[in-house]
């Protein structure tokens, strides 16, 4: 049975000993003593501060589930599972809009808890849109500058009982394949790696390498074959360990794509993907032996392939190695969440690599770090005419709490007084300025993230604080 979430909203359990209300009302009552099970999964330890997968409250009368920074799904006691999906509220995002552009000056005690109340009635409101993590995906994975920080992106527990879900609930797999495909596309793209690998094969008239023994004598002395030899000897060249393993991946890859193309329609169509890879690979066999890959060595010319077996792994795994299961509509899950907050740090990355073809990620400093702190971005551009330094901030999740939101600028200006941030990049004589960028769920146009664009919507309350909405892509 599980308890479905959308970001960023609440939901409560009662706690009883009423067997009949816990069996017919699963969604709404709970065990009393199950809640010694709930044990909130911690995803990451950044700068002394836990992170957990979700927050819970626990009362005498009730639970209070609470999902925050990370989608997924995991275990909340032995038989009962979270669900927390990638949906954000648009009342949520709004009361931001307006609450930043409040001068301090000009707001008293009370109209702050009425923005408050009337931003936290809002959000009780079922205006949500999903989030196409997909898509998302796919945009940081075209930068090769950016898709080495997706390692971190993801916690999968591969010990845990699977959860029962369907294929259209599954975020996890679309996420592994697209992130393989994306990596395999970066090692076709600079050429398959060669090395020398071992062939065994029985020879007729002739020796090479060394005869085994063994199978020499089951094969060829038994049979009568005196003029054959199995011989094991090594070979230059493609077909190797690393690349047959990569292979067999694809080769499930290519049939989880075609069996679910409700996850890869319209802008998230990968079988142009797919078909740059296949050629490269046609005469790489795909038979491999899973205990080789534990031995490999990894050059680090070839970085990708390192990244590429790791994922490769996992998706193996997923289908317990059996290509079947790629087709199925009713599967297992093993318990997995992915960093949301992170992923729009890296989605935003994507668009200012996107938007300034004249400059490369070093221009961005991301998660420039100083004394503890760290900036997401820290944008420099010396080659135009006006030298530019922004100190760029992302919140994903912004809440409606009025004090927040502030402390949120405050610290980000902050950041701008740093003598090593001054110290970076351009000389600039007056305030370095600060951005905020945030999500928007409106169907606008999307806005451009060119550097001499960026300063456009100043923050009523601060001087040279300026705030900036991007579109996230969007389940119709």
């Amino acid at each position: 049975m599980g308890i479905f979430l959308k970001e960023h909203i609440a939901h409560t359990l009662k706690l009883t000993d009423d067997f009949n209300l816990v069996n017919t009302q699963k969604i709404e009552y709970l065990y009393n003593h199950l809640i010694e099970e709930i044990r909130p999964r911690k995803f990451k330890t950044e700068r002394g501060k836990d992170y957990y997968c979700f927050n819970c409250k626990i009362s005498e009368k009730e639970v209070v589930l609470q999902s925050d920074y990370f989608v997924g799904i995991d275990w909340l006691t032995k038989d009962r599972f979270i669900h927390v999906e990638p949906k954000l509220n648009i009342e949520i995002l709004k009361s931001f809009e307006t609450i930043a552009a409040v001068d301090d000056d000009d707001i008293s005690e009370e109209d702050i808890r009425n923005y408050e109340k009337e931003a936290a009635k809002n959000a009780k409101n079922e205006i949500v849109q999903e989030v196409d993590i997909i898509a998302m995906l796919l945009e940081i994975m075209s930068h090769t500058e950016i898709a080495k920080y997706t390692d971190k992106l993801l916690l999968i527990d591969w010990e845990a009982t699977e959860i029962p879900i369907t294929q259209r609930q599954d975020l996890l797999t679309p996420f592994l394949v697209v992130k393989f495909l994306k990596l395999l596309q970066d090692i076709v793209r600079k050429g398959l790696k060669k090395s020398y690998y071992k062939i065994t094969e029985n020879l007729n008239n002739r020796i090479k390498g060394k005869i085994l023994i063994g199978q020499q004598i089951k094969q060829n002395i038994f049979k009568n074959r005196l003029t054959n030899t199995v011989c094991e000897y090594q070979v230059f060249g493609e077909d190797s360990v690393e690349n047959r393993f990569l292979k067999r991946v694809y080769l499930f890859c290519t049939k989880y794509v075609e069996n679910n193309v409700n996850f890869f329609k319209d802008k998230n169509n990968i079988s142009w993907i797919i078909n740059y890879i296949r050629p490269t690979f046609e005469k790489i066999s795909s038979e491999v032996d899973q205990h080789e890959i534990k031995y490999l060595k990894y050059n680090p010319f070839f970085k990708e392939y390192k990244e590429a077996i790791k994922i490769g792994q996992h998706i193996l795994k997923r289908f317990s190695y059996n290509i079947t299961k790629a087709t199925e509509e009713q599967i297992s899950t093993p318990p997995f969440w992915i960093d949301m907050p992170k992923m729009f740090e890296l989605y935003v990355f994507a668009g200012f690599l996107k938007d300034n073809s004249n400059l490369t990620a070093n221009n961005f400093n991301y998660q420039f770090s100083t004394h503890g702190n760290s900036l997401d971005f820290l944008v420099c551009d010396e080659s135009s005419e006006k030298k530019v330094k922004i100190v760029v901030d992302t919140k994903y999740k912004l809440r409606y709490n009025y004090g927040q939101i502030h402390n949120d600028i405050r610290q980000v200006a902050g950041y701008a007084r740093l003598n090593k941030v001054k110290e970076k990049g351009p000389k600039i004589e007056k305030e370095i300025p600060c951005l905020i960028i945030y999500p928007k769920l409106d169907k606008e146009p999307e806005v451009s993230l060119n550097v001499g664009d960026l300063l456009n919507n100043e923050i009523n309350a601060y001087h040279e604080v300026y705030k900036l909405g991007i579109n996230l892509p969007l389940i119709s």
